[in-house]
Protein backbone atom coordinates (compact mmCIF):
# COMPACT_ATOMS: atom_id res chain seq x y z
CA UNK A 1 0.00 0.00 0.00
CA UNK A 2 0.99 3.63 -0.36
CA UNK A 3 1.88 5.38 2.88
CA UNK A 4 2.05 9.17 2.72
CA UNK A 5 3.44 11.03 5.74
CA UNK A 6 2.22 14.62 6.07
CA UNK A 7 3.11 17.34 8.57
CA UNK A 8 -0.30 17.59 10.19
CA UNK A 9 -4.02 16.86 9.90
CA UNK A 10 -4.71 19.92 7.75
CA UNK A 11 -2.13 18.84 5.18
CA UNK A 12 -3.62 15.35 5.11
CA UNK A 13 -7.09 16.78 4.64
CA UNK A 14 -6.00 18.96 1.75
CA UNK A 15 -4.13 16.11 0.06
CA UNK A 16 -7.10 13.75 0.24
CA UNK A 17 -9.60 16.44 -0.75
CA UNK A 18 -7.59 17.10 -3.89
CA UNK A 19 -7.61 13.36 -4.65
CA UNK A 20 -11.39 13.38 -4.33
CA UNK A 21 -11.61 16.45 -6.54
CA UNK A 22 -9.45 14.75 -9.15
CA UNK A 23 -11.73 11.72 -9.09
CA UNK A 24 -14.80 13.93 -9.56
CA UNK A 25 -13.18 15.69 -12.52
CA UNK A 26 -12.58 12.29 -14.16
CA UNK A 27 -15.84 10.69 -12.99
CA UNK A 28 -18.46 13.34 -12.15
CA UNK A 29 -21.01 10.77 -10.93
CA UNK A 30 -18.52 8.95 -8.67
CA UNK A 31 -19.70 7.26 -5.48
CA UNK A 32 -17.78 8.66 -2.50
CA UNK A 33 -17.74 6.56 0.67
CA UNK A 34 -17.59 8.75 3.76
CA UNK A 35 -16.74 8.16 7.41
CA UNK A 36 -17.63 10.04 10.57
CA UNK A 37 -15.60 11.11 13.57
CA UNK A 38 -13.20 13.98 14.10
CA UNK A 39 -10.38 12.66 11.89
CA UNK A 40 -12.00 13.22 8.45
CA UNK A 41 -13.24 16.74 9.22
CA UNK A 42 -10.20 18.43 7.59
CA UNK A 43 -10.97 16.47 4.41
CA UNK A 44 -14.57 17.66 4.29
CA UNK A 45 -13.56 21.24 5.06
CA UNK A 46 -10.95 21.27 2.29
CA UNK A 47 -13.32 19.67 -0.22
CA UNK A 48 -16.07 22.15 0.68
CA UNK A 49 -13.67 25.02 -0.01
CA UNK A 50 -12.89 23.57 -3.44
CA UNK A 51 -16.58 23.16 -4.28
CA UNK A 52 -17.47 26.67 -3.16
CA UNK A 53 -14.59 28.18 -5.13
CA UNK A 54 -15.72 26.41 -8.28
CA UNK A 55 -12.59 24.26 -8.46
CA UNK A 56 -14.69 21.10 -8.64
CA UNK A 57 -18.31 20.23 -9.43
CA UNK A 58 -19.87 17.74 -7.02
CA UNK A 59 -23.46 18.07 -8.21
CA UNK A 60 -23.56 14.59 -9.79
CA UNK A 61 -21.69 12.72 -7.06
CA UNK A 62 -23.30 10.21 -4.76
CA UNK A 63 -22.43 9.68 -1.10
CA UNK A 64 -22.33 6.30 0.67
CA UNK A 65 -22.31 5.93 4.46
CA UNK A 66 -19.87 3.55 6.14
CA UNK A 67 -21.75 2.74 9.33
CA UNK A 68 -24.62 3.72 11.63
CA UNK A 69 -25.73 3.28 15.22
CA UNK A 70 -28.63 0.90 15.82
CA UNK A 71 -31.59 2.34 17.70
CA UNK A 72 -30.81 6.05 17.50
CA UNK A 73 -33.58 8.01 15.75
CA UNK A 74 -32.45 9.29 12.35
CA UNK A 75 -32.81 12.87 13.60
CA UNK A 76 -30.77 12.27 16.78
CA UNK A 77 -27.84 14.73 16.64
CA UNK A 78 -25.32 11.89 17.03
CA UNK A 79 -26.84 9.46 14.55
CA UNK A 80 -24.31 9.22 11.77
CA UNK A 81 -26.95 10.25 9.26
CA UNK A 82 -27.36 13.53 11.18
CA UNK A 83 -23.60 13.98 11.55
CA UNK A 84 -23.03 13.47 7.84
CA UNK A 85 -25.86 15.84 6.98
CA UNK A 86 -24.20 18.57 9.06
CA UNK A 87 -20.58 17.90 8.10
CA UNK A 88 -20.82 16.64 4.51
CA UNK A 89 -24.15 16.87 2.72
CA UNK A 90 -25.20 20.41 3.63
CA UNK A 91 -21.75 22.06 3.27
CA UNK A 92 -21.21 20.36 -0.10
CA UNK A 93 -24.76 20.95 -1.31
CA UNK A 94 -25.46 17.24 -1.82
CA UNK A 95 -29.13 16.47 -2.49
CA UNK A 96 -30.78 14.00 -0.05
CA UNK A 97 -31.58 11.58 -2.88
CA UNK A 98 -27.86 11.30 -3.68
CA UNK A 99 -27.18 9.84 -0.21
CA UNK A 100 -27.14 6.12 0.64
CA UNK A 101 -26.94 4.72 4.14
CA UNK A 102 -28.06 1.75 6.26
CA UNK A 103 -31.27 2.13 8.29
CA UNK A 104 -30.32 1.92 11.94
CA UNK A 105 -33.96 2.29 13.02
CA UNK A 106 -35.25 -0.72 11.07
CA UNK A 107 -37.20 -3.39 12.93
CA UNK A 108 -35.54 -5.98 10.68
CA UNK A 109 -31.87 -5.08 11.05
CA UNK A 110 -30.50 -8.02 9.02
CA UNK A 111 -32.92 -7.06 6.27
CA UNK A 112 -31.68 -3.46 6.41
CA UNK A 113 -28.10 -4.70 6.10
CA UNK A 114 -28.95 -6.78 3.04
CA UNK A 115 -30.84 -3.85 1.52
CA UNK A 116 -27.80 -1.60 1.89
CA UNK A 117 -25.55 -4.18 0.25
CA UNK A 118 -27.97 -4.25 -2.70
CA UNK A 119 -28.04 -0.44 -2.88
CA UNK A 120 -24.26 -0.26 -3.06
CA UNK A 121 -24.19 -2.88 -5.81
CA UNK A 122 -26.92 -1.14 -7.80
CA UNK A 123 -24.96 2.12 -7.56
CA UNK A 124 -22.01 0.40 -9.22
CA UNK A 125 -19.92 0.17 -6.06
CA UNK A 126 -17.88 2.77 -4.21
CA UNK A 127 -15.19 4.59 -6.19
CA UNK A 128 -13.28 6.05 -3.22
CA UNK A 129 -13.89 5.01 0.36
CA UNK A 130 -12.60 7.18 3.18
CA UNK A 131 -11.61 5.34 6.34
CA UNK A 132 -10.49 6.21 9.84
CA UNK A 133 -8.89 3.74 12.22
CA UNK A 134 -9.58 2.98 15.85
CA UNK A 135 -6.91 2.67 18.49
CA UNK A 136 -7.49 -1.10 18.33
CA UNK A 137 -7.19 -1.21 14.54
CA UNK A 138 -10.89 -1.30 13.69
CA UNK A 139 -12.19 0.19 10.45
CA UNK A 140 -15.83 1.10 10.15
CA UNK A 141 -17.17 -0.72 13.16
CA UNK A 142 -15.40 -3.95 12.31
CA UNK A 143 -13.96 -4.66 15.72
CA UNK A 144 -10.93 -6.93 16.30
CA UNK A 145 -11.53 -10.52 15.18
CA UNK A 146 -14.12 -9.50 12.60
CA UNK A 147 -14.12 -11.75 9.55
CA UNK A 148 -11.99 -10.34 6.75
CA UNK A 149 -14.71 -11.53 4.34
CA UNK A 150 -17.60 -9.96 6.28
CA UNK A 151 -20.46 -8.08 4.63
CA UNK A 152 -22.68 -5.29 5.96
CA UNK A 153 -24.07 -6.54 9.26
CA UNK A 154 -24.93 -5.70 12.87
CA UNK A 155 -22.02 -5.59 15.30
CA UNK A 156 -21.68 -5.24 19.07
CA UNK A 157 -19.29 -2.46 20.06
CA UNK A 158 -16.41 -3.21 22.38
CA UNK A 159 -16.22 -1.35 25.64
CA UNK A 160 -13.14 0.52 24.42
CA UNK A 161 -14.95 1.81 21.34
CA UNK A 162 -17.89 2.94 23.47
CA UNK A 163 -15.45 4.74 25.80
CA UNK A 164 -13.76 6.38 22.79
CA UNK A 165 -17.13 7.54 21.40
CA UNK A 166 -18.52 8.80 24.70
CA UNK A 167 -17.03 12.22 23.97
CA UNK A 168 -19.74 12.69 21.34
CA UNK A 169 -22.42 11.97 23.96
CA UNK A 170 -21.42 14.55 26.59
CA UNK A 171 -18.89 12.08 27.98
CA UNK A 172 -21.66 9.73 29.12
CA UNK A 173 -20.92 6.17 28.00
CA UNK A 174 -24.43 5.14 29.04
CA UNK A 175 -25.78 7.10 26.08
CA UNK A 176 -23.54 5.32 23.55
CA UNK A 177 -25.44 2.55 21.75
CA UNK A 178 -24.20 -1.01 22.10
CA UNK A 179 -24.88 -2.00 18.50
CA UNK A 180 -24.17 -0.64 15.03
CA UNK A 181 -24.64 -1.50 11.39
CA UNK A 182 -21.35 -1.43 9.54
CA UNK A 183 -20.09 -2.25 6.10
CA UNK A 184 -18.12 -5.45 6.49
CA UNK A 185 -14.45 -5.73 5.69
CA UNK A 186 -15.28 -7.69 2.55
CA UNK A 187 -17.68 -4.91 1.52
CA UNK A 188 -15.08 -2.21 2.19
CA UNK A 189 -12.46 -4.07 0.16
CA UNK A 190 -14.72 -3.91 -2.91
CA UNK A 191 -14.29 -0.12 -3.18
CA UNK A 192 -12.00 0.79 -6.05
CA UNK A 193 -9.73 3.00 -3.92
CA UNK A 194 -9.36 2.96 -0.14
CA UNK A 195 -7.97 6.04 1.59
CA UNK A 196 -7.27 5.89 5.32
CA UNK A 197 -6.37 9.00 7.32
CA UNK A 198 -4.85 8.67 10.78
CA UNK A 199 -3.51 11.45 12.99
CA UNK A 200 -2.09 11.67 16.48
CA UNK A 201 0.21 9.51 18.58
CA UNK A 202 -2.75 7.51 19.87
CA UNK A 203 -3.05 5.88 16.45
CA UNK A 204 0.64 5.02 16.04
CA UNK A 205 0.38 1.40 17.21
CA UNK A 206 -2.67 0.73 15.04
CA UNK A 207 -1.03 2.30 11.99
CA UNK A 208 2.13 0.20 12.44
CA UNK A 209 0.06 -2.99 12.79
CA UNK A 210 -2.00 -2.06 9.73
CA UNK A 211 0.93 -1.27 7.44
CA UNK A 212 3.78 -3.46 8.67
CA UNK A 213 2.14 -6.20 10.71
CA UNK A 214 0.65 -9.46 9.47
CA UNK A 215 -2.79 -9.54 7.90
CA UNK A 216 -4.80 -10.66 10.90
CA UNK A 217 -8.35 -10.36 12.17
CA UNK A 218 -7.05 -8.96 15.45
CA UNK A 219 -6.19 -5.79 13.47
CA UNK A 220 -9.05 -5.44 10.96
CA UNK A 221 -7.38 -2.54 9.14
CA UNK A 222 -4.53 -4.86 8.15
CA UNK A 223 -6.90 -6.20 5.49
CA UNK A 224 -6.01 -3.09 3.48
CA UNK A 225 -2.79 -4.93 2.60
CA UNK A 226 -4.96 -7.19 0.43
CA UNK A 227 -6.35 -4.31 -1.63
CA UNK A 228 -4.80 -3.38 -4.99
CA UNK A 229 -5.13 0.37 -4.37
CA UNK A 230 -4.99 1.43 -0.75
CA UNK A 231 -3.49 4.71 0.44
CA UNK A 232 -2.69 5.45 4.08
CA UNK A 233 -2.16 9.12 4.95
CA UNK A 234 -0.65 9.77 8.39
CA UNK A 235 0.83 12.70 10.25
CA UNK A 236 4.23 12.46 11.89
CA UNK A 237 2.77 11.45 15.25
CA UNK A 238 0.73 8.58 13.78
CA UNK A 239 3.77 7.48 11.76
CA UNK A 240 6.05 7.39 14.81
CA UNK A 241 6.20 3.58 15.07
CA UNK A 242 6.60 2.76 11.39
CA UNK A 243 9.92 1.01 10.84
CA UNK A 244 9.87 2.03 7.17
CA UNK A 245 8.91 5.65 7.76
CA UNK A 246 12.00 7.00 5.98
CA UNK A 247 11.30 4.76 2.99
CA UNK A 248 7.71 6.01 2.80
CA UNK A 249 8.86 9.63 3.02
CA UNK A 250 11.30 9.10 0.17
CA UNK A 251 9.00 6.99 -2.02
CA UNK A 252 5.68 8.78 -1.79
CA UNK A 253 6.42 12.22 -0.33
CA UNK A 254 3.31 14.28 -1.12
CA UNK A 255 2.66 12.66 -4.51
CA UNK A 256 0.74 9.42 -4.05
CA UNK A 257 -0.47 7.56 -7.11
CA UNK A 258 -4.14 8.44 -6.67
CA UNK A 259 -5.25 7.01 -10.03
CA UNK A 260 -4.06 3.49 -9.37
CA UNK A 261 -0.98 1.37 -8.98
Amino acid sequence: MEVVIVPDAAAGGELIAEAMAGLLRRTPDAVLGVATGSTPLPIYQALTAKVRSGAVDISRARIAQLDEYVGLPADHPESYRSVLRREVLEPLGIAPDAFMGPDGTAEDVPGACAAYERALAEAGGVDLQLLGIGTDGHIGFNEPCSSLASRTRIKTLTEQTRIDNARFFDGDIAQVPHHVITQGIGTILEARHLVLLATGEGKADAVAATVEGPVAAVCPASALQLHPHATVVVDEAAAAKLKLADYFRHTYADKPDWQGI
